[in-house]
């Protein structure tokens, strides 16, 4: 495998998301999951969330802190239903990473299929963070994965990264269908071996 599949670390600046609950449904609504593929999906990103009455972009901090490729969230956050959807377009908006109180099991295990790390800590260190954000929008983040901190301006804190989560980004086994195609010769050699499957 290429060596940047191995996730130790990703930083940039970052996008205070505050709020307990923040379901699936607002991070990508459903009207939107008719689609085929994921491609279109940055478009849809809390799209009503995003927009006013009139359908103009509003205050939310995504249309504030535009580019910011770090997301900085409270409780629970990707709750509701499992789709993959959710986080697939806020990869695709740019976030390559995400600190929070907790997340939804689901959304976590997908985050971690797409390479993006989904850190835990406690809420007062949440509320820090998005104040330090706001303060300084350009400001860098650094999500340590090997470590399990993160440093934003002047401050290191401790963070809780899942053991698989992190074994999975660190030894660069999380994108499955590369780590396939990586091991096709394996592969084809199982199945060659496989009584029940016709060669022809």
């Amino acid at each position: 495998m290429s060596e940047d599949h191995h996730i130790t670390e990703v930083s940039g600046s970052g996008v205070p998301l505050p709020g307990d609950d923040i379901d699936t449904d607002q991070i990508l609504p459903a009207r939107f999951m008719k689609e085929v593929t994921f491609d279109n999906m940055a478009d849809y990103l809390f799209y009503d969330a995003r927009r006013d009455d009139g359908g103009e972009f509003n205050d939310h901090p995504l249309n504030v802190y535009e580019g910011a490729n770090i997301a900085v969230t409270n409780k629970n956050f990707g709750c509701g239903s499992s789709r993959e959807h959710a986080p697939q377009a806020m990869m695709r908006w740019g976030i390559d990473g995400v600190i929070g109180e907790s997340f939804a099991e689901i959304f976590a295990d997908n985050c971690k299929s797409l390479g993006i790390p989904a850190a835990t800590t406690d809420y007062g260190t949440v509320s820090e963070m998005q104040a330090w954000i706001e303060a300084n929008p350009d400001g860098d983040i650094e999500i340590d994965v090997e470590a399990e901190t993160v440093t934003y301006g002047e401050t290191t804190v401790g963070v809780d990264i899942d053991d698989a989560m992190q074994e999975a980004l660190v030894e660069g086994i999380w994108d499955t269908t590369q780590l396939m195609y990586s091991n096709m010769s394996k592969v084809e050699a199982t199945v060659a071996d496989l009584p029940y499957v016709n060669s022809n």
